[in-house]
């Protein structure tokens, strides 16, 4: 006899700020905002990409990058990093514990080869998550490179004029 694997029933998505979402399976189209249900579609065409059409309007969606259950992706062009937890995953989590999470260190890359065309913050400053860190040129557009987090600025690894790789380090930062 083999043992029955359980039945998940929900899923946890948990971002970098620590919120918890929780999703009940199997998922619906439907979301929750503020006691009210709205139908989310998420749709995927040659004109659009991937996209999230919500109210009539699409928000465009790109998975940068994934790792086991972490994944980080751009939502409407602003960046979002978060883990997907089943139950048992959360508990273990829990009980292996955050020790060291008061002084995280959360480093921003380069999500693209390109050139630095301006640094916006420095090396002790305070940032808040979707203030732009840096303004880097790739395929002549200049593209916003946003803080995923809210913290304080510990390393620039970047200057204006300096060429970068992909996944090149471009800043870190302290997460509060």
């Amino acid at each position: 006899m083999t043992p029955e694997k359980p039945v998940i029933k929900k899923l946890y998505a948990i971002p970098n700020e620590g919120r918890r979402f929780v999703f009940t399976l199997p998922l619906k189209n439907i979301i929750r905002v503020n006691g009210r249900d709205y139908k989310v579609e998420l749709r995927e065409d040659d004109r659009y990409g991937v996209h999230v059409l919500w109210k009539n309007r699409r928000y465009p969606v790109e998975i940068v990058r994934t790792r086991q259950n972490r994944y980080e992706i751009l939502f409407n062009d602003i960046g979002h990093t978060f883990t997907i937890e089943t139950p048992v995953s959360l508990q273990r989590k829990k009980v292996l514990g955050n020790r060291n999470r008061k002084n995280t260190a959360l480093v921003v890359r380069a999500p693209m080869p390109g050139k630095i065309t301006d640094v916006l913050v420095r090396e002790g400053s305070a940032v808040t998550r979707g203030e732009a860190l840096v303004i880097l040129e790739a395929m002549k557009m200049q593209n916003e490179i946003q803080s995923v987090v809210s913290g304080t600025i510990t390393r620039i690894g970047v200057k204006a004029g300096q060429n970068v790789m992909k996944d090149d380090i471009l800043a870190e930062i302290t997460v509060k």
